[in-house]
């Protein structure tokens, strides 16, 4: 991606809005990228399009699985400067309660990093960040460097 190839030339992190700007499946969720005292935080508005029971109305589970894995993706990339993009190897995600028709917040965390493979953990919640709608677990292989 031109976007992580121009912050690696400048020696600087990629900027987490344009990474997210980068990926048509982010642009079509919504996603945009936080940076706050707490670190980098994801943050998914509400939309019609995103819900996958309309009795409840609750967000489909893909969704919040692809709002997990792109926050794991993004504090990697983030965090490790890295050139290019980690590819999951595995990912485990525990669906904790429905995520409802309201503003949904990721953030993600480095659990160990070793030279080739990184553990993450993220979470996504929506009004109260102690109470998550659903939490993945995951290894992601660090590309080899060129």
């Amino acid at each position: 991606m031109d976007v992580l190839t121009r912050a690696l030339k400048d020696g600087a992190s990629p900027d987490p809005q344009s990474l997210l700007a980068a990926i048509p499946y982010c642009r079509h969720l919504g996603i945009r990228a936080e940076l706050r005292e707490s670190g980098l935080v994801l943050v998914m508005p509400f939309a019609d399009h995103l819900v996958g029971n309309v009795f409840l109305p609750a967000l489909h589970g893909g969704v919040i699985g692809s709002l997990l894995e792109t926050a794991a993706v993004a504090q990697v990339i983030w965090e490790l400067r890295g050139p290019r993009l980690p590819r999951p190897v595995d990912i485990t995600i525990d669906y904790l309660r429905s995520g409802r028709a309201v503003t949904s917040y990721a953030r993600a965390r480095i659990a160990k990093q070793g030279r080739r493979v990184v553990n993450v953990h993220a979470e996504v919640w929506q009004d109260d960040e102690a109470k998550p709608v659903a939490a993945l677990r995951g290894h992601m292989l660090l590309p080899a460097a060129d």
